[in-house]
């Protein structure tokens, strides 16, 4: 099975169909990759897989070493090539799990060395002549490996397997054979992903992109007015350009003021991804809220040069400032928009990307950006997508005739769909309850 998103810096992963999930969960931290995730039933499969993807990809990484050789033996790489290295947090899991399922005091292990195993053997009780270990080839091959398990279970050597292959573990199970697959930890999935991340060319381009970002300061001038004297309202304006200096200097970035409640700052791309948890939190609003009781919005854009980065960073803002302030956008290079990003609230929604081709659509059909920025702040503070017409027209700011009038139109493009009803306390007419449906599906499969 193929999984592909659209975007970003492209990586080929290839690993056992029931760790997809795994991998998946791990890439919602990489928002710069475009993963094509390739998934096998038997490591033979790994080379032609391999094989296959080198010509869409940036680098190629594996979840394990055994079908990494695989590959190695048959293929030439001709992009950077790398696998998830077992360690000891794995081998503490399969341990875990055994000694769940079974009271083994003796194990046969694969893959691993007894140098490696070890440590952990030790520290867990285990006697130095009950762990048995394969050693009669470099590269085993299945039954290779299934033949020694079985072997040692059946002489009572061992109690229970470890291996570090899955088609093997299987193929115990079926045989009656007490054993645990050791996988990768879903740290150990994130260090190899930076590693990979770093080792590719477009990383290393967009590493040094300039970003450009706009502060601005939700109601400055209604917080001015209230301030008692000039002289409390020049301390504010120093209390904020001291707070947004030591951010932007966490950013080793530089920060004007453009006038009034709004400034403008420079940094590059990879400082950026970073200092914001890859695209996902703006710690500067925590702290503007908690220390001077402000909210802020925030645009930022990425682009090939300055020039085009600062205009997507004021249509960023623009969003922002739609969605009702206290909100963060991002407007990549392609014009698709990240966010929000959260602020200071714990919202629970991911909607990391919003893509051209969707934007596009919500306009035509009268979904002006007012509209879907506020939508997905609502979401992403609600964690629902559901909504009935007064809410949406509370949301908006319009009568629920115009809202129905919208909802026609967005049903029959697909983005809406009404999935029930709610009664009222009184004898009305029961609201019908719409799913936003392309938000919905946003959640569910945005990765960069």
């Amino acid at each position: 099975m193929l999984w592909q998103a659209e975007k970003g810096i492209a990586i080929g992963i290839i690993c056992p169909q029931s760790f997809v999930s795994s991998v998946t969960e791990a890439l919602k931290l990489f928002p710069s990759f475009a993963p094509r995730i390739q998934g096998y039933q038997r490591e033979e499969q790994a080379a032609e897989l391999a094989e296959e993807l080198m010509a869409e990809v940036e680098v190629l990484l594996f979840t394990g070493p055994v079908p990494y050789q695989r590959a190695k033996e048959s293929i030439r790489f001709s992009v950077p090539a790398a696998y998830i290295p077992l360690t000891g947090s794995g081998l503490y899991r399969a341990m875990l799990l055994l000694a769940k399922s079974c009271d083994a005091q003796s194990i046969s292990l694969d893959t691993l060395s007894r140098k490696a195993m070890e440590p952990v053997w030790n520290e867990l009780g285990g006697k130095p002549d009950a762990l048995f270990v394969y050693q009669s080839s470099i590269f085993p091959t299945r039954t290779e490996l299934v033949d020694f398990h079985l072997s040692q279970f059946q002489a009572n050597r061992s109690g229970a397997a470890l291996t570090a292959v899955r088609s093997v573990s299987d193929e115990l199970t079926r045989l009656g054979v007490p054993n645990a697959w050791i996988t990768p930890t879903l740290q150990d999935i994130v260090v190899a992903l930076e590693r990979a991340l770093l080792s590719t060319e477009s990383r290393r381009h967009k590493e040094s992109q300039i970003v450009v970002g706009f502060i601005h300061i939700d109601n400055f001038e209604r917080l001015a007015d209230q301030r008692g004297s000039e002289h409390e309202v020049q301390k504010m304006k120093l209390d904020v350009h001291r707070m947004l200096l030591s951010y932007v200097e966490s950013l080793s970035g530089h920060l004007t003021h453009s006038g009034g409640g709004e400034y403008m700052f420079v940094t590059t791309r990879g400082i950026f991804e970073r200092e914001t948890r890859g695209y996902k939190t703006v710690p500067l609003a925590r702290e503007a809220d908690k220390l001077l009781g402000l909210s802020l919005s925030l645009g930022v854009g990425f682009g090939a040069s300055a020039n085009e980065a600062g205009t997507h960073a004021r249509h960023a803002l623009r969003q922002a400032k739609e969605a009702g302030g206290n909100a963060a956008f991002i407007v990549r290079e392609d014009r698709g928009v990240i966010g929000p990003l959260e602020m200071t609230d714990p919202w629970e929604v991911d909607l990391s990307l919003i893509h051209p081709e969707l934007l596009a659509k919500t306009e035509q059909v009268g979904m002006n950006m007012t509209y879907l920025s506020k939508l997905i702040l609502d979401v992403s503070r609600r964690g629902r997508t559901r909504y009935s017409a007064p809410e949406l027209a509370t949301l908006f700011g319009v009568t629920v005739r115009t809202v129905h009038r919208l909802l026609v139109v967005w049903m029959d493009e697909g983005l809406v769909q009404i999935v029930g009803e709610e009664r009222g306390n009184g004898k009305g007419r029961p609201k019908q309850i719409f799913d936003l449906v392309f938000i919905s599906k946003i959640a569910r499969e945005s990765y960069v």
